[in-house]
């Protein structure tokens, strides 16, 4: 059965916009090509610390593929590992999985 991977982000003050741009212009399109499903990019509407997204996996074992596709290459140790800290507080990462009931509209 599919999954999601609800993961909600601390952005640090003054950040969000910078953090976004980063996110819709490198990280997803990166890991698209690597072949994870995003499935929304959602920043706070009130609060500019928010930001959360979600992606989708169809078992274990394509998590754990592309999760060493994505971390472990070496665009992202060079090229987008070292500026995350810049924007997020990554002691405050919360990452959930999830699964749809019954009547959730993303199976």
């Amino acid at each position: 059965m599919a999954f999601y991977e609800l993961r909600q982000y601390k952005v640090l003050p003054g950040k969000m916009d910078e953090w976004v741009k980063i996110m819709e212009e490198e990280i997803i399109p990166f890991q698209v090509s690597k072949g994870m499903v995003i499935c929304g990019s959602f920043r706070g509407e009130t609060d500019d610390s928010v930001y959360v997204w979600l992606r989708r996996f169809e078992s274990e074992a394509e998590r754990e593929a592309l999760y060493s596709a994505v971390y472990e290459s070496e665009h992202w140790k060079t090229k987008i590992a070292p500026r995350v800290p810049q924007c997020l507080d990554r002691n405050a990462i919360v990452v959930t999985r999830i699964v749809p009931t019954a009547k959730s509209t993303m199976p």
